[in-house]
């Protein structure tokens, strides 16, 4: 079977829509048809029960899929290894960032490759799910998260910026046109939230309630930035961030305005203590040698 093939199955058995799986992979949705019927007739058995409507997962295809996931994610690994290996890097850190300024922390990213020519680092954006299930399943090596965090399997790290915190409003709200927003009124409109983050830790970027008790809803989940923002410019919620967004983010349909209720936010590395190694050690010590950004 080739690599190609299994990859189009568990990402369908993911997405469980052809479309968004030929989009996903940058494929024809013939191309996924053909790689599902091929399997499927090499096991004798179908993977999937489709109507116009849903595609779903058979038992054999749910078994398939569980049996294939860690043999994929090892192959894929290697690869990676191999790959890096043959450009003279002996291993790799990934980083995961919940701050949206990823320009503004691009000095500690590039004094971490200057000072470890022999290690590669790759950054991405964090999606809002689960964030710490990316470090407690090997995901990610290190999250760039808001603090407190308080998992005791985790260290908290050196902080790399600090920042005053902003509402994202729709242009036409009707908060719009205000110079700045008190916390109390933000009980008056829907907001949005994530799955699978802590309480504590959500309330600490966005409180449940507001100084009086009032509740704050939270009435939608989003996955990630655009997700995000495109709720409030279609003026579904208001939404919290920290303020560097209105440097990065110019939109015609938003407006931002100050929160003074809302307390400064810092961004640190975080990660799994067990998890722990010299790549780890060597990017803390870049960023206290850098400084804490202030904004």
């Amino acid at each position: 079977m080739e690599l190609r093939d299994i990859e189009i199955f568990l990402v369908l058995a993911e997405e469980l829509h052809f479309g968004r799986t030929a989009q996903r992979l940058h494929v024809s949705q013939a191309r996924v048809s053909q790689a599902i019927k091929k399997q499927e007739r090499r096991i004798g058995a179908d993977l999937f029960t489709r109507t116009s409507r849903t595609v779903r997962l058979t038992a054999v295809g749910r078994q398939f899929r569980d049996d294939l996931q860690p043999v994929y994610a090892g192959l894929h690994e290697s690869l990676e290894r191999a790959q890096l290996a043959a450009r003279g890097i002996t291993a790799q850190l990934r980083v995961s960032l919940l701050p949206f300024n990823v320009v503004d922390l691009h000095r500690y990213w590039k004094a971490f490759r200057a000072r470890h020519p022999q290690w590669g680092l790759q950054v991405r954006q964090a999606t809002f799910t689960d964030v710490f299930g990316q470090l407690r399943s090997g995901t990610m090596d290190v999250v760039v998260a808001w603090l407190p965090v308080e998992e005791p399997d985790f260290t908290v790290g050196p902080p790399l910026c600090t920042d005053s915190r902003i509402l994202a409003v729709a242009a036409d709200h009707r908060l719009a046109e205000r110079d700045s927003v008190p916390l109390e009124l933000l009980a008056d409109f829907p907001h949005a939230t994530a799955l699978g983050l802590p309480d504590y830790w959500e309330d600490s970027y966005l409180p449940f309630h507001t100084p009086r008790g009032r509740p704050i809803e939270r009435i939608s989940a989003a996955d990630n930035a655009d997700d995000l923002i495109n709720l409030v410019g279609m003026g579904e919620i208001i939404h919290t961030f920290p303020g560097h967004v209105t440097r990065h983010w110019g939109m015609s349909n938003i407006r931002w305005l100050p929160v003074p209720g809302l307390t400064t936010m810092t961004f640190a590395l975080v990660w799994r203590t067990e998890a722990e190694n010299d790549l780890i050690r060597a990017l803390a010590d870049t960023v206290r040698d850098l400084g804490v950004l202030r904004f």
